[in-house]
């Protein structure tokens, strides 16, 4: 199976651009912040493709997720939209 080289990491508790530039998401480490909804990353922008979307409850918890093989691809830049007080790291390579 392959995998990603290069990995690095970006933290983002607000919606907007999380990384501008072609990459693999390989994994991601999400905290609700206690407010329940869902998590949206899309390819191009706030009006893009959505490429992945997690819902999550009102608890505290932190959810990490590594994707499998290379991960999810995108081609254009890696857009997030989060509720409330929800924060996100993702990994790409």
């Amino acid at each position: 199976m392959a995998s990603l080289t290069n990995v690095f990491a970006v933290h983002k508790d607000a919606t907007g651009t999380m990384y501008a530039g072609a990459t693999n998401l390989a994994g991601y480490q999400l905290a609700s912040g206690g407010t329940a909804g869902e998590i949206v990353l899309r390819d191009g922008g706030s009006g893009g493709t959505v490429r992945l979307r997690v819902n999550i409850t009102a608890n505290t918890a932190v959810i990490s997720t590594l994707l499998p093989g290379t991960g999810i691809r995108f081609n254009t830049d890696i857009h997030v939209t989060l509720p409330a007080g929800a924060a996100l790291t993702i990994f790409c390579g």
